[in-house]
Order: C-alpha cells, then sequence, then structure tokens
C-alpha cells in the first residue's frame, strides 16, 4: 500500500487507547528491519528521520526507502520529520513527499513557538498533512540540538490547552519527565501530567525519550492518554550490538550484509516487544 499519513494512526490509537510505535530510521536496514517487526504483529508503522540523519543522505533517499517499505507492507506506515528545526525544513519534507511532520519549537520563547507552529500547521493542513509540536521540555540532547538539563521539564496544561487552539497542531509532543540519548539515572515519566495534559487538549500526545524507559511506565502513560511513542537510541544500540558481535566472531568478514543481517535481526526483535506492548494496552482494558 502508499504511505499514509499519521492523522488517522493517531485517532485510532486515541480512541482505542493504545499507542503508535514510531522509530528512528538510519538507513536502508533499520527501515527494513523495522518493517519486518510491522508485519509480523500486524501493527500500523511510523518510520521518522531527524535532521542530523538527513544529513548522512537527504531526505529523498529516505523518502524512496519508505516509500518503497510501504509499498510491500500489508500494514499503514507513515513517514515523519521528527524534531523539524525550523520552517524551510518541514517546508522541505512537505515537498518530498513526507506525509507526518514535526516542528520543534521547543526552545524558542512560548509566543516564538507558537509562530513557528502555526506558520508550518497552516502550510500542512492546506497541504494535507498532519503536523506535530513540541511544548514543554524532553530534557537530554536530540540528534545535533542543544541539551536541555537544569529546566523545568513538564509541560502546564493550560499553556498546552492555549497552545494547541492557537497553532492548530494536530499532535503534541510533551514533556513529562523523559530525556532524549541514555539516561544517567532512573527514568520516571510523571503520570499526573499526562493525566492533566490530556484532559485540557483534545489532540493525540507524544511522548518522546522513550528508550530506557521501563515498559510499565510506558503502558500508564499510554493508559493516561499518550497515542505515539518515540524510540531512537535503543534501535541504534540493538544494530550496533547485532554488527559488532558478528565482526567479534568472524573477524575476516569482509561483506558488510553479514553483520548488517544481524543488526537487523536485533532491531526487529525489539522492535516487535515494543510495538507488542504498545498494542496491548487498549486490549487489557
Amino acid at each position: 500500500m502508499a504511505l499514509v499519513t499519521t492523522e488517522k494512526m493517531l485517532k485510532d490509537a486515541q480512541a482505542g487507547h493504545y499507542a503508535v510505535g514510531a522509530f528512528n530510521v538510519e538507513n536502508l536496514e533499520f527501515v527494513m528491519a523495522v518493517l519486518a517487526a510491522a508485519e509480523e504483529t500486524k501493527s500500523p508503522v511510523i518510520m521518522q528521520t531527524t535532521p542530523g540523519t538527513i544529513k548522512t543522505a537527504g531526505l529523498d533517499y529516505f523518502y524512496g526507502m519508505v516509500k518503497a517499505a510501504a509499498e510491500r507492507a500489508s500494514v499503514p506506515v507513515a513517514l515523519h520529520l521528527d524534531h523539524g528545526d525550523g520552517y524551510d525544513r518541514c517546508m522541505q519534507a512537505f515537498r518530498t513527499g513526507y506525509t507526518s511532520v514535526m516542528i520543534d519549537g521547543s526552545h524558542e520563547s512560548f509566543e516564538d513557538n507558537i509562530a513557528l507552529t502555526k506558520s508550518v500547521a497552516d502550510a500542512g493542513r492546506a497541504m494535507g498533512v498532519p503536523v506535530e509540536a513540541e511544548l514543554g521540555k524532553v530534557g537530554g540532547k536530540e540528534d545535533d540540538g542543544p541539551a536541555v538539563e537544569g529546566e523545568n521539564p513538564y509541560t502546564d496544561p493550560a499553556e498546552a490547552k492555549e497552545f494547541v487552539e492557537r497553532t492548530g497542531c494536530t499532535s503534541l509532543a510533551i514533556g513529562v519527565g523523559t530525556s532524549h540519548g541514555v539516561y544517567t539515572s532512573d527514568p520516571h515519566i510523571e503520570q499526573s501530567v499526562v493525566k492533566a495534559i490530556r484532559d485540557a487538549v483534545d489532540v493525540p500526545l507524544v511522548l518522546h525519550g522513550t528508550s530506557g524507559v521501563p515498559d510499565e511506565q510506558v503502558a500508564e502513560a499510554v493508559k493516561n492518554g499518550i497515542c505515539k511513542v518515540n524510540y531512537a537510541t535503543e534501535l541504534r544500540q540493538a544494530y550496533t550490538k547485532g554488527f559488532m558481535a558478528y565482526m567479534a566472531e568472524n573477524p575476516a568478514c569482509f561483506d558488510p550484509k553479514k553483520p548488517a543481517k544481524e543488526g537487523m535481526r536485533e532491531i526487529t526483535e525489539l522492535v516487535k516487544i515494543r510495538m507488542t506492548n504498545l498494542n496491548s494496552v487498549g486490549k487489557a482494558e
């Protein structure tokens, strides 16, 4: 089937009290591995790329790979720009054919974030492409962006309501205590914040910085209103683990497909677990 937008995916998840997994893909092997997991678990899937990843090849390369995956798939596949770093980058993604875009104005002031997000959301609406925004601070360091430390990590529910109403964004990434990258202390999702924001806004909510967060915390957040859950760091770790383990056992190997296959296998197994957990939340109620 063709690439689809995230709009129906996330509205269905919101209505069904489950979440859709969104997985950052770094190369062809990541795309193939994530698709294999989605097919096996019969799950809709969002594949996403960051500006840093795009710099290695270009929006068109990733669009071509994920478009090919979607055309082979029996499950819905969307292609999402993760942490779009400005109006121009988002417009490039729209023109390339991405079916979902995030504009990240969270490092701006509240008013500047609203102005930037609204400009992208207006363009997305005209093109029929949903737009995710971010309000609040997700800790750590995303891609090539600045690290976020020492700031209030929680999104204010009243600000979230005003932000969604004034920008017209179709989903909202919120700060609830998670962090990008590798955790150096025990992660904690502040569930009361998730609930309060869910009650304040009507758009699907997004959880960033989920790699390393215990499954039970993620499941609780999904019950409380999260509809899209992002994973990046742990996919990179899984691929590297499989690749390096193969090379350690076969140091004379010069065929990159062989260690890459082991990396793919590690990603597929990991993503299957994450998708199964996200799918099962609504069914358990």
